[in-house]
């Protein structure tokens, strides 16, 4: 019987890896991903969706792939393409359209971030981010602010940074030090921001920073400009990956901010925190789909070309093999992502654990999927030369920022052992040690 099912299963294996590698032909929209039907990143879209994802495809196969081996390695950051994407409406994606906004939804902004990443997962990852914050300002400032706000951060004159991490506050998030003490109508700003995207390139940051006392319920959310007084950054930091986008810490010494600069009321910035950050474990996990897609594409096409033994690579049954392991892995990754995006279109509530779940799935498969595809080519992916190497270290990172891996699943834990009361409730261990903050701070991600 067991040899009968493995017969039966590496029948189907080796019929998706056959299609896998089979000769394309001529991609109508001259996108090389687009022509492995078993991953279509199409598949289930609208006629809108459809558009929407040709247009980003465009743009990433003209403005951003051919410059991102370059931004990688001369650490540029991109101002003028990310405005270009801004302009076409990819500044403030799920915004108002009141405000500047382009009024599309998460799912419409899976499919955006996906194609764009195809071309430069940094860049894209960055745009993520600053719409991260663009959609906090429109779900939670007052209708002055967003008017403030929104239309130059949509249209790309000016880009936003989300600072909630610290040197001492990394996943304990809710421990954060930045003080903002209270004198007349300002907030007196100390402190420091770690590991911020952008961090000295944008014009705006959306500082988590303490207004009340120790926990969650102490923090606030404010809006601090570039150039205000006692405003500084650290220098760049040298990373594995990002390149094209900055990264620096962001100072506070006794910056003043109008107390009317304040996104929602005080002791609700951590909960505006943690949604902000629902949809971005949505959008980075969108970005490790797009690179994923694109390395999949390039090792296919390696394997097609390259000859070792007389044959083709993509005739040998161990790397047909694994080009299916990759694809499977990629769809499943793909749906859901997708399912979270519109479970927080929907606002069902198990939109924050769908989330997590998908940001710990996708961002683990997808930079499995993109070191695979590393191994296919050999030596020649480790050089520098080819993108291979280049979507490997960027995605790397995606298992460590929007929450890390190991977080990721301390919180799931406690979500679906919450729902099914086990013992372990609350604690994310088997002994009730406390690795996890209390139930309810997660629970704020249901909010």
């Amino acid at each position: 019987m067991f040899s009968i099912r493995s017969s039966a299963l590496s029948s189907r294996v080796s019929a998706l890896s056959s299609a896998l590698c089979r000769p394309r032909a001529a991609a109508s929209a001259g996108v090389r991903a687009m022509s492995m039907q078993a991953v279509d990143a199409s598949i289930g879209l609208t006629e809108e969706q459809l558009e929407i994802q040709r247009m980003a495809l465009n743009f990433a196969k003209t403005e951003m792939a051919p410059n991102m081996l370059e931004w990688d390695a001369k650490e540029i950051y991109p101002a003028e393409t990310m405005r270009a994407a801004a302009k076409l409406g990819f500044g403030a994606i799920y915004c108002n359209p009141d405000f500047g906004g382009t009024g599309l939804s998460r799912m419409d902004g899976t499919v955006i971030f996906e194609a764009l990443s195809t071309g430069c997962v940094s860049t894209s990852a960055l745009l993520s981010i600053h719409n991260m914050v663009v959609y906090a300002i429109d779900s939670f400032a007052s209708v002055e602010q967003r008017e403030k706000y929104i239309p130059s951060l949509a249209n790309g004159e000016r880009f936003a940074s989300y600072c909630l991490t610290e040197p001492g506050a990394g996943s304990d998030a809710a421990s954060l030090v930045t003080s903002a003490k209270r004198e007349g109508d300002f907030y007196v700003l100390n402190g420091t921001k770690s590991f911020i995207s952008g961090g000295g390139e944008h014009d705006v940051y959306m500082v988590m920073c303490r207004t009340g006392g120790p926990g969650a319920k102490g923090i606030s959310c404010v809006l601090v400009e570039k150039g205000t007084p006692g405003l500084s950054f650290g220098q760049k930091e040298r990373k594995l990956g990002w390149n094209s986008s900055p990264t620096r810490q962001v100072i506070f010494e006794d910056v003043k901010v109008p107390i009317a600069n304040r996104v929602g009321k005080e002791g609700e910035g951590f909960s505006i925190a943690m949604q902000a950050l629902n949809g971005g474990r949505v959008n980075i996990s969108a970005c490790s789909l797009g690179g994923a897609q694109e390395a999949l594409s390039i090792a296919r096409e390696h394997l097609l070309v390259r000859k070792q033994f007389g044959k083709s690579l993509a005739s040998l049954q161990n790397s047909q093999f694994k080009l299916a392991e990759m694809a499977t892995g990629l769809q499943a990754s793909r749906l859901m992502v997708r399912q979270a995006a519109q479970a927080m279109d929907s606002k069902h509530p198990a939109a924050a654990s769908l989330c997590a779940m998908a940001k710990l799935f996708a961002t683990d498969t997808c930079f499995d999927i993109c070191n695979q595809a590393l191994q296919l080519h050999g030596g020649y992916g480790y050089l520098r030369d080819y993108k291979v190497q280049q979507f490997v270290r960027d995605l790397r990172v995606h298992q460590i920022l929007e929450g890390e891996r190991r977080r990721i699943l301390v919180m799931v834990s406690d979500l679906v052992n919450h729902v099914f009361g086990t013992a372990s409730r609350g604690t994310g261990t088997n002994n009730g040690a406390g690795l996890a903050p209390p139930l309810t701070h997660l629970l704020l991600l249901l909010v």
